[in-house]
């Protein structure tokens, strides 16, 4: 249970193996014995239209798609376009499927192209999220700048309405270099309405597709050595350049040695199956027929599975060699995969096997189900968990299907494959799942990785409701659950009431049960300010099985207990070392990457290098907003707030505030709100818009109000940001009095809780307000202790941020003759260092009116807005997600004082006549 969101199931006593989540015959085109025969006209066709948005290729099956794809695609890398290949299956129909088996593919081409979308990939299911997960594989495509062919093949299996919105998506937002080729045997429900209209999609039907009558005697010649033109001219006709009939015809007269066909017209799908049944699989050798029929079964096969099969596992040198007679022969059977891999896999001809099925299910029932039980614990035993649990609730075997899931479980989530495990679980019987303890604790697992804190609850509940007696493995499993809930909610007061609980560890506990307790224990005692005890607790749940994902989870919070207390160069370096061997690690380490990033932004701001904390963290803030729990991303956004501002941008920084004010009602945690309110008070007092100021202070107050008397958690820092705000405004009016109230018990909280920055940042308050009492010697001294602070510290920004006065005070310290050596070199570089920074004054509306008040980015906005153009579509030009131009409209819509993009529009062409 990772400080992301990421966490740990309990181990199962299914035996732990490795699996392989997209296969690799998916990613490479089939390739046949023979050469393939060259179709100038088609090619042509296809060559002309490589530079199209969205090709379409729709034909029956067995009308050649597929060969068209691959003559097309050798054309296509020998013009030096990229080519990236995904054959679909029934097995596809799955949105996280599909998005494993898309960027698996795309990896292969360059595996740059989908390092932030896999980070993404399968952590939620709403309609946001996918659209954020495609654009972000969009700007992943449009990173580079070669042309990138995109075919999938066999889309037809495909049927979930998500996946082609996604499609229709990934169509609207690719960049121009990016080119999808859609093959399928029948009519996609994807509107091609708009990208027929801009001219940008091709479409090659069955009559493109069909052989003409001279590409059917040079198909038939290639086939059989020779015909005659007549001969060839009838089967043309009986096929009507069918591929699929022309071939089938072939297989016959080859194997009747000459002999004249049937008469027998071969032009759909169903003729074929009737002819093949009566003039082609009766002439196959029985053994022959056998085994294709056995290996029907799966949707692709090997020798060693289909000796299996068979019942001959002895048999499979001898099986092998008839497998690769039969795909010399032509026979309908094609071979697959890659160099790398492990056997020689092979698949039927989608026809071939419809007809083939069709035997398979005249078996009795009990015999249908041992063949799907030899293929799965096949499957299992090689570790293709994705077929073998297929295949295992084909065989009525829901209970075996469950044990593998569970087996599976613990492998990938170390390894972080929850994307697979989701899908594993959707393969599961639903009554599989909510029947097995250990299984129903995946799935709650599976949604705090997602994010869903209320389907989380429910699923605690649910399980809490189980009537069976619980052992002691399972009530820890239990609390860890509500730990991480607690986690996600951001409330240490729940965790606290959980203590005894987490306290009692079982004695058979695992590292993924250490690790989760270590996370939920040492959040906690950081934010109670007790980092003597997160620092035992972490070394306590260290991996003993040296994990590396475990050890850098247990180095970030190590990391964050140093950072609480202060010690900023300390944390600095124990987050750069993280972020960097995270980064490397790919998706699985994205919760520690963000977690890492989020808290060096933190470090770095800081210590007044706020350019390098503003590019760490803009490039990082979309996935981490998607991915981390709500106090990873509090600290990315108050730094990118803060350091926006710093570098003079106003608006962009009022911006993040107003999307962390989102996420919090959003996510209903109070304490980002407050933090939010705070800044934005304190700012507002700095522009002297002091109404408004006041307004967010008088909110902060009614939120803290619902926490009164919280003390050292993260509830109470909601009334620590009331009185911020309430000892700024204080200050503003020079109500010094009042802000001495708020400051001397606050001051003492914090360093009775080892809040050092903050108690540093404070004392620069007190200084002020007895300075603006007359107590200049009171004044004097909580200066100094600030500065001594911030010099042992290595503070910067903490002390710079609280007021426009602090050069001038710092001056009249260095006047003095005998002032510290020591600490008047640390005064004069925070005097050099706010001289640097010195905030630039935000754009007041001139004659530009309101609109001079728009940021660059909703000045853009505002006139592709002026274009009429929809929101997604100004999404795709301003290579954003859609939910980040809503945001910006509603901002827009706010500065301007408008109800709609109408209003908006006017406004904005009655200002610029003006």
């Amino acid at each position: 249970m990772s400080h992301s969101g990421e966490h740990r199931a309990e181990s199962s006593i299914y035996p732990r193996r490795a699996v392989e989540h997209v296969t690799g015959t998916k990613l490479v085109p089939p390739r046949g014995t023979r050469q393939l025969m060259s179709r100038t006209a088609l090619m042509a066709r296809l060559i002309e239209a490589r530079r199209q948005r969205c090709v379409v290729i729709q034909g029956p099956a067995g009308s050649g798609k597929t060969s068209a794809m691959l003559a097309w695609r050798q054309a296509m890398l020998t013009l030096d376009f990229d080519v990236a290949w995904l054959s679909l299956g029934p097995e596809d129909n799955d949105l996280t499927s599909f998005f494993s088996g898309l960027l698996a593919s795309l990896a292969t081409v360059d595996a740059s192209i989908t390092s932030e979308a896999e980070l993404l990939a399968g952590r939620n299911g709403d309609d946001s999220a996918v659209e954020h997960w495609v654009i972000t594989l969009v700007r992943g495509i449009a990173s580079r700048r070669r042309d990138l062919m995109l075919m999938l093949d066999d889309i037809q299996y495909l049927e979930d309405p998500r996946i082609f919105e996604a499609l229709r998506w990934l169509l609207d937002y690719a960049p121009p270099q990016l080119h999808v080729v859609l093959a399928s045997r029948r009519a996609l429900p994807l509107s091609l309405a708009r990208l027929r209209s801009q001219g940008l999609t091709a479409e090659i039907d069955l009559r493109d597709l069909r052989f003409s009558p001279e590409e059917s005697e040079r198909f038939l010649c290639e086939q059989l050595g020779q015909i005659e033109k007549r001969d060839a001219q009838a089967l043309h006709e009986l096929t009507d350049g069918w591929a699929a009939g022309l071939q089938l015809f072939a297989i016959d007269l080859k194997a009747k040695r000459g002999a004249a066909f049937a008469p027998m017209t071969v032009r759909d799908a169903e003729a074929f199956a009737s002819y093949f049944e009566r003039e082609v699989l009766v002439r196959l050798a029985s053994d022959d027929l056998l085994l294709l029929t056995r290996a029907a079964l799966c949707s692709r096969f090997c020798a060693p599975l289909c000796a299996r099969l068979l019942g001959h596992s002895g048999a499979i040198g001898e099986i092998a060699a008839r497998l690769s007679r039969l795909d010399a022969d032509n026979l309908f059977i094609t071979q697959i995969g890659g160099e790398k891999d492990r056997e020689t896999w092979y698949r039927l001809h989608p026809l071939l096997r419809e007809v083939l099925l069709r035997r398979i299910a005249g078996l009795l029932a009990t015999e249908q189900r041992e063949l799907h039980a030899a293929a799965w614990h096949w499957f299992d035993a090689q570790g293709y968990v994705d077929e073998a649990v297929h295949h295992a609730v084909l065989a009525d075997d829901a209970q075996a299907a469950a044990n593998m899931v569970e087996g599976y479980a613990h492998n990938l989530l170390a390894r972080g494959e929850l994307r697979q495990l989701a899908g594993l679980i959707r393969r599961l019987p639903p009554e599989q799942v909510a029947a097995r303890f250990d299984l129903h604790i995946v799935l709650a697992y599976l949604q705090m990785y997602a994010g869903e804190t209320d389907a989380l609850l429910q699923s605690i509940q649910q399980i809490e409701s189980r009537s069976e007696r619980r052992g002691s493995r399972q009530r820890y499993a239990l609390a860890l659950l509500r730990g991480g809930l607690a986690l996600q909610r951001d409330d240490t007061d729940s965790v606290a009431a959980l203590l005894p609980e987490l306290q009692r560890v079982p004695p058979d506990a695992d590292d993924f049960t250490f690790a989760g307790r270590g996370n939920i224990l040492s959040w906690m005692f950081i934010h109670r300010g007790e980092y003597e005890h997160a620092r035992k607790v972490l070394e306590e749940s260290a991996p003993h099985d040296g994990a590396p994902r475990g050890i850098l989870l247990g180095r970030c919070m190590g990391g964050m207990t140093h950072a609480a207390e202060g010690q900023v160069l300390l944390a600095e370096r124990v987050f750069c070392d993280v972020l960097a061997e995270a980064e490397k690690q790919g998706a699985a380490y994205v919760g520690i990457a963000c977690m890492a990033a989020a808290l060096l932004g933190e470090a770095l701001y800081e210590l007044n290098d706020v350019e390098a904390a503003l590019l760490l963290l803009e490039k990082r803030i979309d996935v981490l907003e998607r991915v981390s729990i709500p106090d990873t991303v509090l600290r990315a956004m108050l730094v990118l707030a803060s350091a926006h501002r710093l570098a003079g941008r106003w608006l962009e920084a009022h911006e993040c505030l107003e999307r962390l004010e989102d996420y919090a009602k959003r996510h209903r945690v109070d304490r980002l709100l407050a933090n939010a309110l705070c800044l934005r008070s304190r700012w507002l007092l700095e522009e002297g818009r002091v109404d408004d100021a006041d307004a967010a202070l008088l909110r902060c107050e009614a939120l803290a109000a619902r926490y009164s008397g919280a003390v050292r958690s993260t509830a109470w820092e909601i009334s620590v940001c009331a009185d911020l705000a309430r000892i700024g405004m204080c200050l503003h009016l020079n109500d010094f009095d009042g802000a001495m109230v708020h400051l001397t018990p606050l001051s003492a909280l914090s360093e009775a809780g080892g809040r050092w920055c903050r108690v540093a940042s404070l004392r620069l308050q007190m200084s002020i307000a007895e300075k603006g009492r007359r107590n200049n010697k009171a004044a004097r001294e909580h200066l100094v202790e600030a500065l001594r602070l911030g010099h042992r510290l290595g503070l910067m920004r903490s002390l710079l941020d609280v007021s426009d006065h602090l050069r001038e005070m710092l001056g009249a310290l260095l006047a003095e003759e005998a002032f510290d050596p020591v600490l008047a070199f640390y005064a004069q570089r925070l005097m050099e260092a706010g001289q640097a920074r010195a905030p630039v004054e935000p754009k007041m509306a001139g004659t530009d009116g309101a609109l001079g008040l728009l940021s660059e980015r909703e000045n853009e906005v505002l006139n592709l807005l002026a274009l009429a153009l929809p929101n997604k579509k100004i999404a795709r030009v301003m290579d954003v997600s859609l939910d980040t131009v809503k945001w910006h409209l509603k901002n827009i819509y706010r500065k301007l004082d408008v109800s709609g993009r109408d209003g908006a529009v006017a406004k904005m062409r009655d200002l610029n006549a003006g």
